[in-house]
């Protein structure tokens, strides 16, 4: 049975890429799938729009002598590995499994967004170094080409942000697309207002210092992201999923007696794997019963890869319940 949806999915996502009109618009339908492709073209534009500014903005930060505008470069250029993440992950889910790998490239997802994690990381700390330096002996700051450049950038990362506004619902690497390119905005924003502060006043310490606060920013962000990742590589439950609300729906089903083996794993950034062993009555109830178990899950948790063993009562099974 499980196979069976498996497939159906698959035969989706095909259908969907190949044809972006019809599917894209009806797209809140049953499906993920269709979403998703929808998706391709907001990202393609996404990424080129903001590569383009990111090495723009890169340059004239060199010209300008400004940490600040070097330090929103790298914090827009973390944003286009997320989104190109974001794309991988559309685009390897599509994959069909094969004997190897036999739930297809999903697992990439977690992947990529562990290695951006740690490139940020990295990024950080070379911002952190040069904004130290300029610290200790400022160097003069072109307020006017900052505010300029960092004022482009708000309109880049707004208009990134309403081509995701529409599927922030559905799919977290949508969101999380969506989210980077407001929080990005802002961070422009900031940019812009150090510029007009430097251009007023002279003062050019305020670059390293806003450059530090974007740091401190960033940090904040990858951080987070590489907790989760590193957790998601553990096969940890995944943050939105309640173990114990789980494990009460299943106990909670018509004939269970018990249940044990709770698993729930993420199979990618997106979907979620769970197995579990359900001890009912003789003669116990067939196909509808799983059926009804999957749609339950799916519906209440988004565990949209299910498989259930069902046990006979009174023939022994050792007990395997995850200690609380």
């Amino acid at each position: 049975m499980a196979a069976h949806s498996h497939h159906h999915g698959h035969s989706h996502a095909h259908e969907a890429g190949h044809d972006h009109h019809g599917h894209g618009h009806s797209s809140h339908g049953h499906s993920h799938a269709p979403t998703e492709a929808g998706f391709e073209r907001a990202f393609a534009i996404g990424i080129a729009l903001n590569l383009g500014f990111v090495i723009i903005e890169a340059g004239f930060g060199f010209v300008a002598h400004s940490v600040a505008l070097l330090a929103d470069a790298g914090h827009n250029l973390s944003d286009v590995l997320g989104l190109a993440v974001a794309w991988g992950a559309v685009a390897l889910t599509k994959r069909a499994p094969t004997k190897r790998f036999t739930y297809g490239l999903k697992g990439t997802t977690i992947l990529a967004a562990l290695s951006n994690a740690l490139l940020l990381l990295v990024a950080l700390g070379a911002i952190v170094l040069e904004a130290a330096q300029r610290l200790a002996a400022p160097a003069p700051v072109q307020g006017e080409t900052v505010s300029i450049v960092a004022a482009v950038g708000i309109v880049v990362n707004l208009a990134t942000a309403l081509l995701f506004a529409r599927g922030r619902k559905g799919d977290i690497n949508v969101r999380g697309a969506f989210l980077h390119m407001a929080a990005d905005a802002a961070v422009s924003a900031g940019v812009v207002i150090a510029g007009l502060i430097i251009l007023w006043t002279g003062n050019a310490w305020i670059d390293p210092v806003v450059s530090i606060a974007i740091a401190v920013l960033i940090f904040g962000q990858t951080w987070g992201l590489l907790r989760e990742s590193v957790e998601m590589s553990l096969d940890a439950v995944p943050r939105g999923i309640d173990y114990d609300k789980v494990w009460i729906e299943l106990r909670l089903l018509p004939g269970v007696a018990r249940v044990h083996h709770v698993h729930i794993w993420p199979m990618s950034t997106t979907e979620t794997v769970l197995t579990a062993h359900l001890v009912m009555p003789k003669g116990h109830p067939g196909d509808v019963f799983l059926e009804e178990a999957r749609a339950m899950l799916k519906k209440k948790f988004g565990i949209g890869h299910a498989t259930i063993q069902v046990e006979i009562l009174g023939e022994n099974c050792p007990e395997g319940r995850v200690p609380q």
